[in-house]
């Protein structure tokens, strides 16, 4: 027997097989491509994104001999799709880094009660959430608003598709800014102020439930070879540091994927006016009765694929003749020392601590001189640099971190994974796992086929280590006096 686990993404999906000992047996992956039709616009095609991961499904179907008997998702936040009583999808899926929805955001908030927002939903109101992105439905496009049956986000999506119930972790449901997650319901009080009924939306259910079965019928064209029970996933942050080895207090995944991450965990739900104050959350965790927060940028990984397609054209030609990979082309040129350079990398709106939709990045310090590894190093320093403030603000609101476990793409490069370590001064664990969001989901598969509770599933294995290197972190550490100084300085033209 074996257990798939579907990460549904911003930039792609990727399925991954694993067996009982978690030894990945078969994976399969596509690329997706975001829309930018306004400015301010960021948007998945969502037929285009389930028909890739039913591609996914196949692929890695037609790749094992021991058939998967459970499958589960981990699958990105906020985004959601609205679908017609026929069945069809109305519109595009408004992805996270989709600011359009700011003044609602603002205005809607306002009148509702920011504190109460907080109270119910343990996030501060920004843009990014589904509920803000639905008033923006409801207010620009009301015929869709009005002909539409579910707002659903991919994991429910998903659901639908192979004919189930629409089903929707805690996790995921956290992330809507529509979900109570003290009482693990919908808010009355928010669907109310916001005119949406409750029908129009999934279930929730705990990650791990049983949601389904995929009968053989039509699970015989993904390929699979008996009925598959479905398994409440998660958010994909949650999956990924649930697929880690996050499961007590003090550890955090440190993930790169197009948004770079935190997520820790807690014993219990951590509400304060500390918390509030720097945008950092409290819902659920992919463990029932475990809550987590994150702290994250927008810009992420995803700052390395613009350089790759803004940039690194000869770079994508050498790898197109030698079969190698561009990204690895492009940190491979990086230099060994901290760069002089000073990058903001809010390159999409900014994450945690500041929402801020409005604002944009910099290169600073570059001369004739400056290379385009020096470049790469910078841009990906200024992500790291973001986050080691976060790490600050959360340290300060009393989260204490004692383990980073390296989750991501970023993970698999040590140059880039060192660098890191030498600017959060932090201790960070690679573990064995490479995909590790697909695994969470996996894990919790095999949870609820086994019947066994997950956290007794984690095997902790170490692959590598890495330690910051003193001197780095020294002239890092000076570097960071100067970055926080870039934003309260650069943001007033933004305004301009």
């Amino acid at each position: 027997m074996s257990y798939l686990g579907l990460d549904i993404g911003t930039g792609g999906c990727k399925a991954v097989v694993f067996n009982g000992a978690g030894v990945e047996l078969a994976s399969a992956f596509r690329e997706y491509t975001i829309l930018h039709l306004h400015p301010d616009w960021a948007e998945l095609n969502p037929n285009e994104v389930i028909d890739k991961c039913f591609e996914v499904i196949e692929e890695v179907n037609s790749k094992i001999s021991d058939p998967v008997v459970s499958m589960s998702i981990s699958s990105q936040g906020e985004a959601f799709t609205p679908v017609g009583w026929d069945g069809q999808t109305l519109g595009n899926a408004m992805v996270s880094s989709d600011s359009r929805a700011r003044d609602i955001a603002t205005d809607w908030s306002k009148s509702f009660g920011i504190d109460k927002i907080y109270d119910i939903t343990g996030h501060t109101p920004h843009p990014i959430f589904t509920l803000f992105k639905i008033l923006w439905i409801k207010k620009s496009q009301p015929e869709i608003w009005n002909n539409s049956k579910y707002f659903l986000c991919f994991e429910d999506l998903f659901h639908f598709r192979i004919g189930l119930d629409p089903k929707i972790s805690w996790s995921l449901a956290g992330r809507t800014m529509l979900f109570d997650v003290i009482g693990h319901q919908w808010s009355k009080d928010i669907l109310n102020a916001t005119g949406l009924a409750v029908k129009k939306l999934a279930t929730p259910v705990p990650s791990g439930e049983k949601t389904g079965i995929l009968g053989l019928a039509r699970g015989e064209k993904l390929g699979f070879k008996n009925p598959v029970m479905i398994v409440a996933g998660g958010h994909d942050q949650t999956c990924a540091a649930l697929g880690a080895g996050v499961i007590e207090p003090g550890m955090c995944m440190y993930a790169t994927g197009t948004v770079e991450c935190f997520c820790p965990m807690f014993d219990k739900p951590s509400f304060s006016e500390e918390l509030q104050k720097n945008n950092l959350c409290c819902y659920d965790y992919t463990i029932k009765g475990k809550y987590t927060t994150v702290a994250y940028s927008l810009t992420g990984g995803n700052i390395l694929r613009w350089m790759r397609d803004e940039l690194g054209q000869s770079e994508v030609d050498q790898a197109a003749k030698t079969g190698e990979n561009a990204y690895t082309l492009l940190l491979d040129a990086m230099p060994k020392s901290p760069t002089e350079l000073l990058v903001l990398p809010y390159f999409s709106a900014t994450g945690t601590p500041y929402f801020d939709t409005r604002a944009k990045g910099a290169i600073i310090g570059l001369q004739h001189t400056t290379t385009k590894g020096e470049i790469t190093k910078a841009l990906l320093e200024g992500v790291a640099m973001e986050m080691k403030l976060n790490l600050q603000l959360m340290e300060r609101s009393g989260m204490k971190i004692h383990t980073f476990i390296a989750t991501g793409g970023g993970a698999r490069n040590s140059s880039w994974t060192q660098l890191k370590a030498d600017i959060l001064n932090k201790k960070i664990i690679v573990g064995e796992i490479n995909e590790a969001g697909c695994y969470g989901a996996a894990l919790l598969a095999c949870s609820a086929f086994e019947k066994i509770p997950v956290d007794q599933l984690i095997k902790h294995n170490k692959n590598e280590i890495f330690t910051p290197n003193a001197q780095n972190a020294k002239l890092y550490n000076k570097k960071f006096t100067a970055y926080k100084q870039l934003y309260p300085v650069l943001k007033q033209f933004w305004k301009v």
